[in-house]
């Protein structure tokens, strides 16, 4: 109690520094030389972190493998460890300081141009391409794309642009914590047991693993097609998304209202004092969640379900909020900086790498095209190993691309669409060019 007691302190002392409003408009759109570091290495460190889990997700029992196929791997015992520690540590974590940075991320681009003429038509050009971009990715290659929905979310925050400060974080807050509940009670209304109906049976694996195995591209369109309409909107996971990525923008752009961004350094000494609150606190719920799943004494399964609906969105918020303030103050140590700097160019590429994930699970687990169809071949401990591997290979190819060009392909493209085909250049000068 006197630990939960002395966050309450903190979080109240960080929520009064949310309360700043804004100084002024800045100019846009954001120059290389004006871009924030810190988030640029936090939003690297959370596309690994999306990467892991949905990769781990994908390849798990119920979509890409049964649970018998997983069970009777050599590697079953250590897969159900990493599982664990994947759960514990990563599952809505990363996801939520994703959705936090894009909110962030649009929101600067919201207080720089807000008060332009045009800028709503050409903001929503923006949101526009953006959901074009999710939509493709999620017809054609990935089943859990995010981006048409934070697209639709960036258009909730671009109408609620003019909202107060205070009433971002306690509508945020809100839209952040019922987001669970929401999913299981349209599922209950439906009569709809949740991860135990026909999209995660054993013959829906099956007929995807067939149609995977046998290089049947338009017939696996339509099976995750028929997943995506069963479980997105027969099973109310869209209505989820609708309160959990518009509450984790309203949630990031409280933070960019706060000015907390632009005086990192300043803040040091609060951001350590947050991080060795909540990181454990975090950590504390996280695990108390994953016992309960596993059936923890005294507990029946109905109860168990009411506790991880109460618990798991604020273990997602205080660690994501940790590992936020962890990543932040390790940028400002010589130490963590050699280690967080590959992180950068990953974070600045953000688009472009995200959508590069979507074509590893599809070489991986599919069997289309020169895909190696591991759907129900690997485990976990593999999965994972696969997700570094290929981290590092998107480390070492952002940080390449970004020595040659000033924009990832897809942030130049997305900028070429939104501007009508007059977005700067992209190759970057060369240092003659740029002196003369």
């Amino acid at each position: 109690m006197a630990d939960l007691a002395t966050g309450g302190r903190i979080a109240w002392k960080c929520g009064g520094a949310l309360m700043e409003e804004l100084r002024g408009t800045l100019a846009a759109p954001v120059a290389q030389n004006e871009r924030i570091d810190e988030v640029d290495v936090l939003r690297g460190f959370a596309l690994l972190g999306v990467l892991t889990v949905n990769f781990v997700g994908f390849a798990g029992g119920g979509l890409m493998a049964t649970d018998t196929q997983l069970a009777t791997l050599p590697t079953a015992r250590l897969d159900h460890i990493v599982d664990f520690i994947v759960e514990v540590l990563l599952v809505d974590k990363a996801n939520t300081i994703f959705a936090t940075l894009f909110g962030l991320g649009f929101y600067i681009q919201i207080s720089r141009n807000g008060d332009r003429p045009g800028f709503v038509a050409r903001y929503s050009r923006r949101l526009a391409w953006l959901w074009v971009f999710g939509m493709l990715n999620l017809t054609l290659l990935w089943v859990w794309d995010i981006l048409n929905v934070y697209a639709i979310a960036g258009f909730i925050l671009l109408a609620a642009r003019h909202w107060k400060t205070r009433t971002f974080v306690i509508v945020g807050f809100l839209l952040a914590m019922i987001s669970t509940d929401v999913q299981r009670a349209v599922a209950e209304m439906a009569g709809i047991p949740l991860m135990d109906w026909e999209p995660y049976s054993d013959a829906s694996v099956h007929a995807r693993q067939a149609a995977s195995e046998a290089g049947d591209y338009l017939g696996m369109v339509g099976l995750m097609w028929r997943y995506t309409r069963d479980e997105w909107f027969v099973g109310g996971l869209f209505l989820v998304w609708l309160a959990y990525a518009p509450g984790r923008f309203m949630l990031g752009a409280a933070i960019g209202r706060s000015g907390l961004v632009d005086n990192i350094a300043g803040n040091l000494p609060l951001l350590r004092r947050i991080r060795n609150v909540i990181l454990p606190l975090g950590l504390l719920v996280a695990l108390a969640i994953v016992s309960v799943d596993a059936g923890a004494p005294g507990i029946d399964e109905k109860a168990g379900g009411y506790i991880r609906s109460f618990l798991e969105s604020p273990a997602a918020l205080l660690l994501a909020a940790g590992y936020a303030c962890m990543v932040a103050t390790g940028w400002h140590n010589p130490t963590g900086r050699r280690i967080l700097a590959p992180f950068r160019p990953v974070g600045q590429m953000a688009l472009t790498n995200y959508l590069m994930q979507g074509l590893a699970y599809a070489f991986v687990l599919f069997g289309i095209g020169p895909g190696l169809a591991l759907g129900g071949k690997i485990g976990t401990s593999i999965v994972v190993l696969i997700c570094l591997a290929f981290f590092a290979f998107q480390m070492a190819f952002s940080a390449w691309w970004l020595a040659r060009y000033r924009f990832g392909p897809m942030e130049w493209l997305w900028r070429w669409l939104t501007y009508g085909g007059s977005a700067p250049a992209m190759r970057r000068l060369a240092p003659a060019q740029a002196a003369a």
